[in-house]
């Protein structure tokens, strides 16, 4: 009876010794749906986001699709956080190779109510490859085995220490917090390595179910979850039971930091351009092995050229003027009730062909137009009344609920100013800064690089820049302020281009051509562009690096060119690098995960012309600042006009260090310019709206020592206020310099400053 019972005893033994290694065979084989590759085991395909860094090492923002998700070594984990996680989920970890026996009989006897018996190894496959466990018991059973399976093979292929870094870098914590770095920096505003005892023990009691225990939405519940973490971290002497019950006691101190979205954060429009840039590299650049990187899943890093001080102060300072400036601006055009408002001459023809080409570039066309709508049915839809949400500047979160036709607030939005402002370092060609408008979520179109606007009186500098270079004319040389026509062909005939100073006014006196510049003369530049010719200044300024064509006809000296804000920075920073042309760079070096380098800039560079006549130039727009139309920098006389008090802050600002600057108006005010240069640093701003049509109906509001000097008048006082590293010495003079610039004293008669114009001697440019 005793044999019979032994032998049945090892059939039964054997049978099931023998069906479990059928069922792991079955499992390994596929039997039970696909197990994961050699090659997937050794890679596990885990997606991690791109992150982009400033050049002063703060993280600037991320780009992922699903996964956000930042890689963090075993060795950054404090040790808090691994003994919670081994106290909480697997104190058997470092003991069993993947599949914890005494923990699933254990499972088994008391039907999980001491614990489950899921080690670590099994949670990590289950994320990796084995995905949600199902509802119906079979698939679930069957999930298991292939748990159990992957386990294994993991704990073959990977240290302990790498399956916990594994492990921590792949849960999903929510709110975005992929990964441990993400938990650590959205839930306590640090990172994983500056966690506290009780921050390690919150984090790993929410692996439980990150959806039930949030600590933003159910905090008692976490709390409770926490303190058994504390627990079973003092049970298995991680931890003494006083310090236990004493971190039980404290509230979760949670510092609530959630990840923002492309629309938020610093930097927006620079990081879209980023992303833009970072795609075609991808596609230009594949690995060894011909895969394409992809910027969404690689986690890689990318180092860029912004300061985040100087991009939060450029934020600032554009936003500040950008609000005084939309203020009068919706005062001035309420005035107006042309059946054309907001758009300022032009035919009404003409406004309703703007508003329909709006209409037929919103989202709402595109939509109904996917659905097969017609294009009647769809322009009806645009004066129905709809609850929407738009930009406003007197709200504290730059928005409001409103109800209003789709058609209404196209017009609402073409009402709203626009911006753009761009700072380079001239010697490296380094952006600093990139403001491509005054809120990315609502103007998505970006004014540094999309754009291209006409750029009134800033282009001056390039037809003296050529007089000076080819004919050596000096900054003291000196002609007449008088009417003056340049004979020009215009569809093969020959016709007479005779410009204006601004209001009519010409001195009838030889004035220097430092004077001429600083109070933006356009008789002189006419004269000037004569002598050079066109052809000669439009081949400067694509040396220069502007990409925009740049016709050879004499109107181009008053600036009727479309130019970039991003071109036309980078065109001045020659001046201001001795007449080195720098290529604008914003992206210095790009890292794969794992430290890699796979992309380093290299500054592209070119001579334009000699650091003598670089200087010159300085000289000459370090007079626009000293005793022409930049002359607000330096001195408090707009202190009471009224334009000055309603949309300026922080005037009068007086700064005392040397500055090349240049503004520019366009006609009919449809766009406002400045350049400021110091020895380090070139920025550009422009103001304007979207169509040339919607500006303001006069020079006192809508010139650029109005709309664009402000921003970067409080933009740099900021700057030396935060003790940036801005220069506030003088530009470097060369040795020998062939030119008199000494030319001041000659023209103290001539330099009388028209307080009553209220124009600040800026020009009309046609």
């Amino acid at each position: 009876m005793y044999k019979r019972f032994l032998v049945l005893f090892w059939i039964v033994f054997a049978s099931g010794v023998i069906g479990i290694a059928l069922i792991f065979r079955t499992a390994s084989t596929g039997g039970f749906g696909p197990m994961p590759t050699f090659d997937e085991l050794e890679n596990p395909q885990t997606n991690f986001a791109t992150h982009l860094y400033t050049a002063d090492s703060l993280l600037l923002g991320k780009f992922y699709l699903g996964d956000n998700r930042t890689p963090t070594d075993f060795n950054q984990f404090p040790k808090s956080l691994v003994n919670a996680l081994i106290a909480t989920e697997d104190v058997r970890f470092y003991k069993h190779s993947g599949i914890d026996f005494r923990g699933f009989f254990r499972a088994l006897v008391y039907l999980g109510k001491r614990g489950g018996a899921s080690t670590i190894t099994q949670q990590l496959s289950r994320q990796l490859f084995v995905g949600v466990r199902s509802r119906n018991l079979k698939e679930a059973l069957q999930q298991k085995i292939k748990e159990w399976v992957i386990a294994v093979e993991l704990e073959r292929n990977y240290t302990k220490e790498e399956i916990l870094e594994m492990y921590l870098n792949n849960y999903d914590w929510g709110y975005l917090a992929d990964g441990i770095e993400n938990a650590a920096q959205i839930y306590f505003n640090k990172p994983p390595q500056e966690l506290a005892v009780k921050e390690s023990a919150m984090l790993i009691g929410m692996l439980q179910n990150s959806s039930l225990f949030n600590p933003i939405r159910r905090p008692e519940m976490v709390i409770k979850r926490r303190n058994i973490v504390l627990d079973q971290m003092a049970k298995y002497d991680y931890l003494e039971q006083r310090e236990a019950d004493s971190l039980k006691a404290t509230p979760l101190d949670v510092d609530f930091n959630p990840e923002n979205s492309h629309n938020e954060g610093l930097a927006t429009y620079f990081r879209m351009q980023v992303q833009a840039w970072l795609k075609d590299w991808a596609a230009n650049n594949p690995r060894a092995n011909g895969e394409s990187y992809d910027i969404y899943k690689d986690g890689l890093k990318v180092y860029t050229t912004i300061d985040s001080k100087l991009q939060a102060n450029a934020e600032e300072a554009s936003a500040t003027h950008l609000e005084n400036l939309q203020r009068a601006f919706f005062r001035l055009s309420a005035q107006d009730t042309s059946e054309t408002a907001p758009f300022i001459q032009v035919e009404k023809k003409q406004a309703e062909a703007i508003i329909e080409q709006a209409m037929r570039r919103s989202e709402r066309w595109r939509i109904l137009r996917a659905e097969g709508k017609t294009d009647t049915v769809i322009k009806a839809s645009f004066y129905v009344p709809t609850e929407m949400r738009v930009f406003d500047w007197e709200h504290e979160d730059l928005e409001r609920d409103t109800v209003m036709t789709p058609i209404d607030s196209i017009i609402y939005y073409k009402k709203h100013l626009r911006t753009a402002m761009m700072s380079i370092e001239p010697q490296t060609g380094h952006i600093k800064a990139w403001v491509g408008g005054a809120n990315y979520k609502h103007f998505q179109y970006d004014n540094v690089i999309q754009g291209a606007r006409q750029v009134g009186s800033t282009f001056k500098p390039f037809v003296y820049a050529a007089v000076i270079d080819q004919l050596r004319l000096s900054p003291c040389d000196r002609l007449p302020d008088v009417p003056y026509c340049v004979a020009a062909m215009r569809h093969g005939n020959t016709e007479s281009w005779c410009p204006k100073n601004s209001g009519g006014k010409y001195s009838g006196k030889n004035v220097t051509l430092k004077y001429a510049l600083a109070n933006s003369i356009n008789t002189v530049t006419a004269q000037l562009i004569d002598k050079v010719g066109p052809r000669a200044v439009s081949s400067l300024v694509k040396r220069l690096g502007v990409r925009n064509e740049v016709p050879s006809v004499p109107s181009i000296a008053l600036g009727t060119p479309d130019i970039k804000l991003h071109d036309l920075v980078a065109a001045y920073s020659a001046f201001a690098n001795q007449g080195v042309y720098v290529e604008p760079t914003f992206i210095t070096r790009i890292e794969d995960r794992t430290g890699t380098v796979l992309y380093q800039a290299v500054p592209e560079t070119h001579d334009v012309f000699n650091k003598e006549i670089a200087y010159a130039m300085i000289s000459l727009l370090k007079g626009v600042t000293d005793s022409g139309s930049g002359i607000r920098l330096r001195h408090n006389w707009m202190q009471d006009n009224p334009v000055y008090q309603e949309v300026v802050t922080g005037y009068p600002y007086e700064f005392k260090n040397p500055i090349a600057g240049k503004t520019g108006t366009t006609q009919n005010q449809s766009d406002g310019w400045f350049m400021g240069m110091v020895p380090n640093l070139v920025t550009g701003v422009w103001v304007g709206a979207e169509d040339r049509s919607v500006h303001f109906d006069n020079i006192t509001y809508g010139q650029g020592a109005t709309m664009a000097l402000p921003i970067w008048a409080n933009y740099m006082r900021k700057n030396y206020q935060d003790s940036l590293g801005i220069s506030l010495e003088d530009f470097e003079k060369p040795a020998q310099m062939p030119f008199n610039l000494d030319c001041l004293e000659s023209d103290d008669a001539l330099r009388e400053i028209d307080l009553e114009v209220e124009a600040d001697l800026e020009e009309f440019d046609f």
